[in-house]
C-alpha cells in the first residue's frame, strides 16, 4: 500500500513537534495532519479518519492518555502511539492498558518516527463501516444455500418423472434412427420408418412439455425468491 494512501494526525502543543512530523514523514508521501490539544484531535477525527494518531501526554486540558482511551473506545481500529518527555512507568502502563500500539520517548530522530509508523500500520485493523456489518455477515449465504437445497428438493420429483417418461420414447427414438440410418439408400424405406416413428416422437413431446414446463417454472420462482432474499 502506498504511503499516500496514509494520512496521520499528530497532537502536540509545542507546534515544533507537529513541523518536525509533517517533514519527516511528508516526504516519504504521507499526509500530516496536526493538532495543538486532544479537543481539537477529537473535532478532526469526528471529521474524518486517520490510520494513526501520535498523541504528546502533557497538553492543556485532556491529557494525552485520555486521549488515546477516548480514541480507541470510539474508534478501535485507529491505532495510537504516545509520544512524551515525561516517561514514567505508570504512563505507560496506562497507555499499554488503553491498548496503544507504542510508547515513544522525546527526543525522536526521523528513524524512530517513521519506524513507528510502520509498526502501527502493520497491527492496524481494518475499520468497521457501521451498514456493511450486515452485509459481511454470513447467514445470507447460509440462507441461499438452504433456498438452493429446497428448490432441489421440489424440482428432483419433477426430474425423476421427466427420466422416467422419456426413457421409453428415447429408446425408440434411437431404435428408429438407427433403423432409418441403415435403410438411408432406400428412400421408401426411409419414409414408411419416419411415418412410423412421428406419432412417438409428437406422443413424447405432448406427455414430456407438462413436466418440463412445472420443473422450469420451480426453478425460476426459487431462483426469484434468492434474489429478493439477497436484495432485503
Amino acid at each position: 500500500m502506498s504511503a499516500l494512501q496514509h494520512k496521520v494526525l499528530v497532537v502536540d502543543d509545542d507546534p515544533v513537534v507537529g513541523k518536525s512530523f509533517n517533514r519527516v514523514l511528508s516526504q516519504k508521501g504521507y499526509v500530516v495532519v496536526t493538532a495543538e490539544n486532544a479537543q481539537e484531535a477529537l473535532s478532526k477525527v469526528q471529521e474524518g479518519e486517520y490510520d494513526v494518531v501520535f498523541t504528546d501526554i502533557k497538553m492543556p486540558g485532556m491529557s494525552g492518555i485520555e486521549l488515546a482511551e477516548r480514541l480507541k473506545v470510539e474508534r478501535p481500529w485507529t491505532p495510537v502511539v504516545i509520544v512524551t518527555g515525561f516517561g514514567s512507568a505508570a504512563n505507560q502502563e496506562r497507555a499499554k492498558a488503553a491498548g496503544v500500539s507504542s510508547f515513544l520517548e522525546k527526543p525522536l530522530s526521523p528513524e524512530m518516527i517513521e519506524g513507528s509508523l510502520r509498526q502501527a500500520l502493520l497491527e492496524a485493523v481494518p475499520a468497521v463501516v457501521p451498514g456493511l456489518v450486515e452485509a459481511a455477515h454470513p447467514e445470507p449465504v447460509e440462507e441461499e444455500s438452504h433456498l438452493k437445497k429446497v428448490a432441489l428438493f421440489v424440482a428432483a420429483p419433477f426430474i425423476g418423472l421427466l427420466y422416467a417418461v422419456m426413457l421409453p420414447f428415447v429408446g425408440l427414438g434411437m431404435l428408429a434412427y438407427l433403423g432409418v440410418k441403415a435403410l438411408k439408400k432406400n428412400a421408401t424405406a426411409t419414409k414408411v420408418i419416419s411415418l412410423v416413428a412421428a406419432p412417438f416422437i409428437g406422443l413424447a413431446f405432448i406427455v414430456t412439455l407438462p413436466f418440463v414446463g412445472t420443473a422450469m417454472l420451480a426453478w425460476l420462482g426459487v431462483r426469484a425468491l434468492i434474489k429478493k432474499t439477497q436484495v432485503e
